[in-house]
Parts: structure tokens; sequence; C-alpha cells
């Protein structure tokens, strides 16, 4: 994929006027303090040609402008030319509308291959000196004995989009997971909360996991390994119902002051390339690794990057339990738990293994040239245009609801109810692809659909594509969207609504090249709700 760059008239054309306006004034102030004039040959004014340049410039400029002017009030799909309807794919068969669509992608979405490949590689390569000197480091001091402690298992899994080719605007954040190893005497039983009586939605995509003793002859019966596995259990298991459970609270405090140690060992090494800072995420938020160009540094793509770490345990078959787990939202507190069942036992599952092979399986039974993966990028990119013009507490709603997460669910579940990707999901068809997938989304936010998590789901699409663990096997299905209320979706359906229709507006008002002053909206509109606030 290759980089495009285009020529912005409209700073082109009046950086030429005025440069030829200095010109001209710059020449009549030394032609008149050079003392006595001297007349030109045959009386012609030597003055006239530049300014004439200059005259005939600022009228191609302002042609210009009218040209524009006239285009953008008579562009198909404006105010004046567009109907009511929810839902018009008329709007994508005007080929105004697909320039403007392309324009914006390509201006505002899209992402260069070349500068993500590198930020991709910069990161790869200070993560890894990182969790090597995490891994050569252990944990002393930490249990006494030291075999029972947890340690780095000395690799690490790069997920997200930056990593399935869907990531948008800039390479500025990457997700990575950090595997631990557990000691030899410890095994795991994990089990899914779904089946939990009286839970709320929020936690039933969780798990716990219960010690027990490995299959194995370094596991002994009863009382033995139960006395030989105290100093294990006591530094990071919680008692849940009886049992002991392996606790993602201390887990991911134990793995946020081992990443501090580790980072000092590396930060004297890494000076010469960049600047590495570790900022503690408390028991809500993985830490993150800011990687900060340095001074000295005259690459080529000299970004600022923040790095998620993100402690994880294996479970096989590339399945991984992830502290902390996804933060609950404010409807459905830690109190609402059942009783016996602890917040700090509760880890999440990241199955990004299994969905990346589902989308390389869809790219495999892809035509050629298929844009769904585009689609999805201009369906992140609608979604952060839906949330201008929406105060705070709005804003993180509708993130929340409209998570990417959550999106690229939707465009596995409507390509695999057609089986791959065929010929209708090409260039030419990228409008009414995108529209299929607003829809498909504002039909789920309506309880039309069911938008079941792609592996935690009743058809459970992954397993086609490789093997998953007994515990998501027997796993209840998971709907990504039940934690919100009803009101609260019906919100987001008439914004989602509400900023399909307003789509060619919006690509005019903050398309084009990134370095253009962005438009504030009016502030009437800055203060209106949820569902009728202008982005």
């Amino acid at each position: 994929m290759s980089v495009h760059y285009t020529l912005n008239l409209r700073v082109f054309w009046p950086l030429v006027t005025g440069l030829c306006t200095a010109l001209v004034c710059l020449y009549h102030v030394l032609r008149g303090s050079g003392g006595v004039r001297a007349e030109p040959p045959d009386g012609v004014d030597g003055g006239f040609p530049l300014l004439k340049v200059a005259v005939l410039l600022l009228l191609s400029y302002v042609l210009l402008r009218c040209r524009h002017a006239v285009r953008q009030r008579f562009l198909p799909g404006s105010p004046r030319l567009r109907g009511h309807a929810a839902f018009s794919s008329r709007h994508f068969r005007e080929p105004g509308l697909s320039i403007l669509l392309e324009s914006y992608y390509e201006h505002e979405v899209r992402l260069s291959p070349h500068v993500l490949g590198h930020s991709k590689a910069h990161v790869s390569r200070i993560v890894g000196e990182l969790v090597r000197a995490g891994r050569a480091r252990g944990s002393p001091g930490l249990i006494p004995g030291g075999a029972l402690a947890l340690a780095f298992r000395g690799d690490f899994i790069q997920v997200g989009s930056a990593y399935e080719q869907h990531k948008i605007r800039r390479p500025d954040s990457f997700d990575v997971l950090v595997p631990l190893r557990l000691p030899p005497l410890v095994a795991l039983e994990p089990r899914s909360l779904g089946e939990e009586p009286v839970l709320a939605p929020a936690f039933r995509g969780c798990f716990v996991c219960a010690l027990k003793a490995p299959p194995s002859p370094l596991g002994a019966s009863g009382g033995h390994w139960l006395r030989d596995c105290k100093p294990f259990a006591d530094a990071f298991c919680v008692d849940v119902r009886g049992r002991r459970h392996l606790s993602a609270t201390l887990v991911l405090r134990w793995f946020q002051s081992h990443l501090q140690r580790s980072l000092a060992t590396v930060r004297y090494s890494l000076e010469g390339r960049c600047r590495v800072t570790l900022t503690p995420g408390g028991l809500e938020q993985p830490p993150t690794l800011h990687i900060l160009p340095c001074r000295t540094d005259y690459g080529c793509c000299r970004l600022s990057m923040a790095v998620r770490l993100i402690p994880a345990v294996h479970l096989g078959d590339g399945v991984f339990l992830v502290a902390p787990p996804p933060p609950p939202l404010p409807s459905a507190p830690l109190l609402e738990l059942p009783e016996g069942l602890r917040a700090e036992a509760l880890w999440g599952v990241n199955t990004a293994r299994q969905e990346q092979k589902l989308l390389s399986w869809l790219q495999e039974r892809a035509a050629p040239g298929a844009c769904y993966l585009k689609c999805l990028q201009l369906l992140k990119a609608l979604r952060d245009l839906g949330a201008r013009g929406l105060d705070s507490a709005a804003a993180t709603q509708w993130g929340r609801i409209l998570s990417s997460y959550v999106l690229k669910t939707v465009l596995l579940a409507v390509l695999l109810r057609k089986g791959a990707p065929g010929q209708g999901w090409d260039e030419e068809h990228l409008g009414t692809c995108l529209e299929e997938l607003v829809q498909f989304l504002r039909d789920c936010l309506l309880r039309r659909h069911t938008l079941f998590h792609c592996v935690l789901g009743p058809g459970r699409a992954a397993a086609e594509v490789g093997p998953l663990p007994k515990a998501l096997r027997e796993a209840a299905p998971v709907d990504l969207l039940a934690a919100f209320d009803g009101h609260a979706r019906e919100l987001a359906a008439a914004r989602l609504l509400s900023t399909w229709q307003r789509l060619p507006q919006l690509l005019r008002a903050y398309g084009g090249p990134r370095y253009l002053a962005r438009c504030p909206p009016p502030r009437s509109q800055r203060t209106q709700g949820f569902l009728e606030g202008e982005p």
C-alpha cells in the first residue's frame, strides 16, 4: 500500500498570491529608495509585468473559490437535495460523495504503512528488552524459596487493531500481552461466570480461577500439596467460597512493581534511542509504557507512543486470562456481586489469537480487492464524528457502547452471516457496505439482533479456525451490549442514525488535510444533549 500526497489548493493559491504581492511591494520600496528614478526605455513601466502576474494569480484564486462554493452548494447529498430517509444508499451513488468519503479516509483515517511499520518495530524492540530483563530478574525475595513465585515467560504477544490492519488516525497506542509463568506445583481450574445466578450482565464475561494440583508427580495429594503451595497462595490468591482463587488484583500489583524493577535495569541502555517511563494503572487499568523520542533521534517517525502492558495467564490454545477485567459500568457496581464472590478474583478473557485467525480465514476467502477492513476503519471514524459536541459524560457513555471491540464484532457478525466477503464488498460498493454495518449496529442497539461475542457466543465462530480450551467451550454466550440499559441503547441508536444522516456535512466540515484548523461546532450545538447535540 503506497502513500498518497495531495496538493492543498486552499493553502497553495493564497500563499503564492501573498508572495507575489510581497515582491511587488518590495520592488516599489526599493525603486522609490534608489534616489532619482531612471525612466525605462520606450516609456514602459518596469513594474507592470510583475503587478499583472500578481493580479492574474489573485483572479485565479477567486475563480477557484467560487467554483468550490458552487460545488459545495449543489453537491449531491447536501440538505437541499437530500431526503429524510433513515438509511438511503443513494447518498453514495453520486460520484461527489464517493470522492468526499475517499478524501476523508485518505486524510483523516488511513495510516501510513511506513509509519505504522516503524512504530510497531520500535515497540517490539523496546518491549522485548524489557520483558527479557524481567525474565532474567525473576522474583527475588518476594516469596521464600523463590520457586513458587510468578515470573515472566519471556515472550510477549502484540494484540489490537494495529496488528489486525484496522487502526485509524495515528500509530501512537498499542496493546501487548505479557504472559506469566506459574510455578510447577500450581495449576488452574478456570470457570466462566456466565451461568452465575443473579449476576449483573457486566460481569458475565468474567472468569475465576481456582487453584488445583497439577496432574503430575509434582502435585502431592491432600494436605501435602496445600502446605507446599501455601507461600504462593498467601501472596497471590484470595478465598472464594471456601477455595483459593488466583487474584487478578494481587497479580496486577506484583506485575507493576516487577516492571518498575525491570525498567530500571534497561533504562540506561535505552537512553540513546528513546526516553521510557512507566505509569502504573492502579487496580483498574494495566500499566502503560510511554516511549518518547530522544532529542538526538532524527528518524523519520519520531512519535510518542503509549503501550499498555497487560499481564496474562495462558489457558491453552492461544487464549489468555488478563488482569484486570474490563471495568464495570456505573450501573453495575461491585457491590452487586453475589455473596461469596470477590471482585479481586475476577479475570477478563482475551481471544485475540482466535480473532486474528478468524480475520485471516475471512481474508483467504474474500474476493480480490475486498474493502471490509476499510469499512471497519470508516465505522470507527463515524463513531468519532458522532462524539463531537457531546459533554464528557455523554461522550464516555457513547465510547463505551460503541467501543472498538463492539465495532469489530459487528463486522465479523455481518461477514459470518454471509460466509465470506463476496463481490459486494469491493471498493465500488464502499458506501453500501458501510451502510449495512451501520444498519446492523443500530438493530443490535434496538435489540432487533443480539451482538454475541465472536468466541463466547452461540455460534462459536472462532472454533472453526482452531480449538478452544474447555472453559471457553462450556462458557455461556456473552452479549456485548447486555450491560447497557434500554434507554442508553435507544439514545445511542438515535445518535448513530443522526450521525449517519449528517455524514456528508460532517465529512465536509472535518475532512481535509490534518494541518488545517478545525472549526468547532456552534455554542448552541455544543450545549445540546446526548441525542440532540450536533456532532
